[in-house]
């Protein structure tokens, strides 16, 4: 996206002339040409009620493909999920209060041995311009099993996905409640959502991956991993490095896992919930067709993108799509921090699942001599080497 900028603002544009009153060269006002500032459409997600959603013989399939399909923009909501409204402004507000723990005891919460893939993390990750990422902060535990495994080969081989959970017990306490209470929530919605992309799927010719579903892949893992993520509020109202980029607060990337769950950002001033201060701001996506567009939906609906892990095993029938989010700028945006939740459903670390012989999109695997081949220990060799824009980890290991 190229934002409008002044050109042929030179002192040569135009020519000198004779002032006939005073006998003296002045020169024309200078014309300026810009170019026009053309901004990304706003697109809504499409939508799912969750009363349909939860009838395990409805045909969601339109909604599925319009959302998720090959020509869809990956990424579909639901509106009317219980307790849900409550449960993420709970789990955000709590947000602002970790960031601004004593930093002794944020030292505490880091988790290096896990490459800081458990409890807290700043300042670990990288923009795109290769500079650390101080924007942000992150807290990341398994919403699901606080001791993923008692193994201590598997924790040593997967410290991201195997090591314990971290809580602020003697200083946020509530933390790990709410933290709980939406990750699991989100994995119990996003179970639903992956029966109806199984039957999508199926009806397509596709049999279920090849025996395995996606709803029991996700159902039977032990490494989700949930984000809690605190954007901190800017001291100024533009950013001279970073900050005029579509993908200014977290970088242009795919996520790698199975779904991905999330919640509308919440933002927040002086301790006060406020409106998003830049219509520009947010979610972007580039669609098949290389488009760039701005993905909106309501603040207690909870989205959900497809990863790469299943569109390849889904033949493409279910489309994973690169996206980045914008930061605000302009007046209105200073001081103003931002909140969200990410909840990243992914297979289990020995997970085995059947590569397909043809994969739509995604032709580097192609290239691979093995046309016919298995996938597992999906997650170890990104994550080790923790990814710029923590968009997840992934591996495939052939054999």
């Amino acid at each position: 996206m190229e934002v409008g900028s002044v050109v042929g603002a030179r002192s040569t544009w135009a020519p000198a002339v004779r002032n006939r009153d005073r006998g003296q060269d002045r020169a024309l006002p200078r014309r300026v040409r810009c170019r026009a500032v053309v901004m990304p459409p706003s697109v809504r997600t499409v939508s799912i009620p969750f009363a349909d959603l939860k009838e395990r013989g409805r045909d969601l399939s339109g909604k599925i493909e319009e959302g998720l399909g090959p020509d869809g923009l990956g990424i579909i909501s639901i509106s009317g999920v219980p307790d849900f409204p409550a449960l993420r402004r709970t789990l955000l507000h709590l947000a602002p209060k970790v960031a601004n723990l004593p930093e002794d005891v944020k030292k505490e919460l880091e988790d290096p041995d896990s490459r800081y893939n458990f409890g807290w993390s700043h300042g670990k990750e990288k923009l795109e311009s290769g500079k650390l990422d101080t924007f942000k902060g992150s807290y990341y535990a398994n919403p699901i099993l606080d001791v993923p495994t008692a193994d201590d080969v598997l924790v040593s081989r997967y410290p991201s996905y195997c090591r314990p959970n971290i809580w602020p017990a003697d200083h946020l306490p509530e933390l790990e409640i709410a933290f709980k209470a939406l990750g699991k929530l989100m994995l119990e919605v996003g179970l639903m959502l992956a029966r109806h992309c199984d039957l999508y799927v199926m009806q397509h010719g596709v049999e279920p991956y090849d025996g395995e579903s996606l709803e029991q892949t996700i159902s039977r893992s032990r490494c989700h991993k949930g984000r809690l993520l605190y954007y901190f509020p800017r001291q100024f109202s533009t950013q001279k490095e970073d900050g005029d980029s579509v993908s200014s607060w977290c970088g242009w990337h795919t996520d790698h896992g199975s779904l991905t769950g999330l919640t509308c950002g919440l933002f927040m001033k002086n301790s006060v919930e406020v409106p998003c201060p830049d219509s520009a701001a947010g979610l972007y996506i580039r669609t098949r067709d290389d488009r760039v567009v701005k993905v909106t939906f309501g603040e207690d609906e909870l989205a959900y993108q497809i990863g790469e892990t299943t569109e390849i095993l889904s033949r493409g029938r279910l489309c994973a799509t690169p996206h980045c989010v914008q930061a605000p700028s302009g007046a209105n945006a200073s001081n103003v921090e931002r909140s969200t939740f990410a909840m990243f459903m992914q297979p289990d670390w020995n997970e085995t699942l059947n590569f397909p012989s043809e994969i739509p999109y995604h032709q580097e695997v192609c290239h691979l001599s093995i046309t016919k081949s298995c996938l597992t220990s999906f997650y170890l060799f990104r994550n080790e080497h923790k990814p710029a824009f923590g968009a997840g980890p992934l591996l495939f290991l052939f054999y």
